[in-house]
């Protein structure tokens, strides 16, 4: 990290950092340490989380363009996490909190059950490497942790500059009896909540095409 998110993570990690119980990883979660949003933020109300939030462009946006909805950010990087709460700060953003741990993990053991109303992937990696496919997260494992999350009706967003990859995407979540697609034709019409990015300027610059993806969360059995 730079001096300054160095700083800013002595200076800000106790405002916006979510302690989180650490099984054996340093960026694990250990089983059964369930965090409450109502307490965390000191209200109920709806709540958006980002995985892999990187320089946290997009969730601090979103969290100052709605103050009315309570914010989550995931990335195991502590540089982008120091980023992220620089800007936080800066823009004084009560809605927004940080988590330093692996998603699934947070999908599966830090939140409660039902409790999220969006989940958002916005470029993950796309591992792009043959033998390195399998680290991809949006895979048929990603599937039941995203929907134990998310609460009937909610949505999960994805977007990518990787065709492959969004082909791979979609071909999950057409096997995913949990999700339907919210959605016509072939893709999602681009997310107006998801700010442009420096990330996704590249890929456009580079010539790649953008692909949205968004699946609604069906009612539980």
């Amino acid at each position: 990290m730079s001096d300054a998110q160095e700083r800013g993570w002595a200076e800000l990690a106790p405002r916006f950092l979510l302690t989180v119980e650490r099984d054996a990883a340093a960026t694990s979660v250990r089983p059964g340490s369930v965090v409450d949003p109502a307490e965390v933020f000191g209200r109920t109300a709806p709540l958006i989380v980002e995985i892999g939030s990187g320089q946290g462009h997009a969730i601090v946006h979103a969290a100052s363009a709605h103050p009315e909805r309570d914010h989550v950010a995931v990335e195991v990087f502590r540089a982008g996490l120091a980023r992220t709460m620089l800007d936080a700060d800066r823009a004084g953003l009560e809605n927004l909190r940080l988590v330093e741990a692996n998603a699934p993990e947070v999908l599966e053991h830090l939140l409660p059950a039902g409790s999220v109303d969006e989940i958002w992937v916005f470029f993950p990696d796309p591992w792009h490497k043959t033998k390195h496919n399998k680290r991809r997260l949006i895979a048929p494992a990603f599937v039941p942790l995203a929907a134990r999350a998310l609460r009937e009706g909610g949505v999960l967003r994805l977007a990518t500059d990787w065709e492959e990859y969004a082909l791979q995407m979609r071909e999950v979540f057409a096997d995913a009896a949990e999700f339907a697609p919210a959605f016509d034709g072939e893709w999602a019409p681009r997310f107006d909540g998801r700010v442009m990015t420096a990330f996704e300027r590249k890929g456009l610059a580079k010539g790649r095409e953008i692909r949205d993806l968004a699946y609604r969360r069906r009612e539980r059995a």
